[in-house]
C-alpha cells in the first residue's frame, strides 16, 4: 500500500490544474449523494481523478478498462484509502467482464469510461443512467455510432474531443510514452531504424514526431488522403502497409481499427521486426494470424515475445496491447493533468445538466475546455494577451473594413 500512496502523492504533485479544481470541488461538493462508475487504466494519475470526486462528494467505483494496464499497487492503495476498486493487472477476459459487471452492480448515476466497455455493459443491462464520459478515440467512435443507430440511452461527453485532451494527450502523451513503452520492454537504440508508425491521428502525429527526434526515420501508412498528404508535407515518408513491411525494424499501430498489420505483411517482415500497438485495444495487430504461422513462441524479456516464423523471428511487445501501459507508466503526469480535469468537470457538468442533454454524444464545453487550459497556463507561469474592446467589436461586426 505504501508504494502505491507513494506513486499517488507524486502524480498529486505534478497535477496542479487537477489539485485547483479539487480544492474548489472539497468546498462546493457539486457531486453530493452521486454515484460515479469508472473503468480506466488504474495508475497514480487515475487515483488523483479518483480522489478528486470523492472530495467532491461523490461514491466512486472502479475498475481497470485493459486487462493488462492496471498498477497493482496504486489499486490497493485505493483499496486502503476506502475506494471500491475491482482492478488488478493480468485479468483474464472472464476476471474483466466480472470487474466491470461489479461496477455496474453499484448502480453508478455518471459514467467515466475508457474504451466504453461499461457503458455498453450498462446499455446491455438496461441501467438507468444519467450521463457519461468518455475518454479516448476508439469509444467516441463507438459511441457516434450508437448514436447514429438510435440505440444511445444516456448523453455522454466525449472528453476525448476536448482540445486540452487530444491536442496534447493524444498527441504529446501518447507520443512519448509509446516511445518510453518500447524503450522499456526492448532496451534498443531507435536512432538509425526504419520506424514505421500506422496511422497519423493526433496519436499517430505524436509518435513520428517523438520517433523522428529520438533518430529513427519515420514511415506513415495511412488510409485517409488528407491525413497522408499532411504526414507527406510534414517530413515523413508515406506508403502502403504492403510496401512499409518489407523495410520496417519496427513498427507501432495508432489507428483505433483492426487487423491493421495483418497475415500478408507479416509474411513480408524482415527477420527480428518489432511490433508494438498503441491503440485502445489489441487488435490492430492480428495476433491470431501470427500465432497460427508461428512454429513456436518464447518470452525473451517482460513484455517481449518472440515468435519463430521458420525463416525468421518476429517480436511482439506486450501482447499487443496498448505499449504505453503495459510496458511502462502510461501519459506524462502533466499531460493527463488536463486529461482527468476535463473528466472532472464534466462529471459536473452532467450532475448539473443531465436534464437538459438529449441522448448523444457531445463535446464538452468550451468554456470548460477553456478553463483547464487557462489553469494549466497559470500553473506553468505563463502569461497571455488578452482582446481589447476595439479588438473584439472588429472581430464581431461586419461593418469594419480591413
Amino acid at each position: 500500500m505504501e508504494k502505491g500512496l507513494r506513486k499517488i502523492q507524486w502524480a498529486e504533485k505534478h497535477m496542479k490544474v487537477l489539485g485547483r479544481i479539487r480544492e474548489e470541488f472539497r468546498k462546493e461538493k457539486p457531486l453530493e449523494g452521486y454515484k460515479i462508475g469508472m473503468a480506466l487504466h488504474v495508475e497514480a494519475k487515475t487515483a488523483v481523478l479518483v480522489l478528486t470526486l470523492r472530495d467532491a462528494g461523490a461514491e466512486v467505483a472502479i475498475t481497470g478498462c485493459n486487462p493488462m494496464s492496471t498498477q497493482d499497487d496504486v489499486a490497493d492503495a485505493l483499496r486502503d484509502l476506502g475506494i471500491a476498486c475491482f482492478a488488478k493487472r493480468g485479468m483474464s477476459n472472464e476476471e474483466y467482464y466480472k470487474a466491470l459487471e461489479a461496477v455496474a452492480d453499484t448502480r453508478p448515476d455518471i459514467v467515466i469510461d475508457d474504451g466504453a466497455d461499461l457503458i455498453f455493459l450498462l446499455h446491455s443491462r438496461k441501467q438507468k443512467v444519467i450521463g457519461a464520459s468518455e475518454e479516448t478515440t476508439t469509444g467516441v467512435i463507438r459511441l457516434k455510432a450508437m448514436e447514429r443507430e438510435g440505440v444511445l440511452a444516456f448523453p455522454v461527453i466525449a472528453v476525448n474531443d476536448a482540445y486540452t485532451k487530444y491536442l496534447f494527450d493524444n498527441r504529446y502523451g501518447t507520443g512519448q510514452s509509446a516511445i518510453d513503452g518500447i524503450l522499456r520492454a526492448t532496451n534498443m537504440l531507435l536512432a538509425g531504424k526504419t520506424i514505421v508508425v500506422a496511422g497519423y491521428g493526433w496519436c499517430g502525429r505524436g509518435i513520428a514526431m517523438r520517433a523522428r527526434g529520438m533518430g529513427a526515420k519515420v514511415v506513415v501508412t495511412e488510409v485517409d488522403e488528407i491525413r497522408a498528404l499532411e504526414a507527406l508535407m510534414d517530413g515523413f515518408d508515406v506508403m502502403p502497409m504492403e510496401k512499409a513491411a518489407r523495410i520496417g525494424d519496427i513498427f507501432i499501430t495508432a489507428t483505433g481499427n483492426r487487423d491493421v498489420i495483418r497475415k500478408e505483411h507479416l509474411e513480408l517482415m524482415k527477420d527480428g521486426a518489432v511490433l508494438a500497438n498503441a491503440g485502445h485495444f489489441n487488435v490492430e495487430i492480428a495476433i491470431p494470424e501470427l500465432e497460427n504461422m508461428s512454429r513456436g513462441k518464447r518470452e525473451m524479456r517482460d513484455n517481449v515475445v518472440e515468435y519463430d516464423l521458420g525463416d525468421k523471428k518476429l517480436y511482439l511487445l506486450a501482447e499487443g496491447r496498448l505499449v504505453n501501459l503495459v510496458a511502462a507508466d502510461g501519459h506524462p503526469i502533466e499531460v493527463m493533468d488536463m486529461s482527468f480535469s476535463d473528466q472532472a468537470l464534466a462529471a459536473k457538468y452532467i450532475a448539473e445538466n443531465a436534464d437538459k442533454l438529449e441522448n448523444k454524444v457531445y463535446r464538452l464545453p468550451d468554456e470548460l475546455d477553456r478553463i483547464v487550459a487557462r489553469f494549466k497556463l497559470e500553473s506553468m507561469g505563463v502569461e497571455i494577451d488578452r482582446l481589447t474592446e476595439e479588438q473584439i467589436k472588429y472581430l464581431t461586426d461586419w461593418r469594419y473594413g480591413t
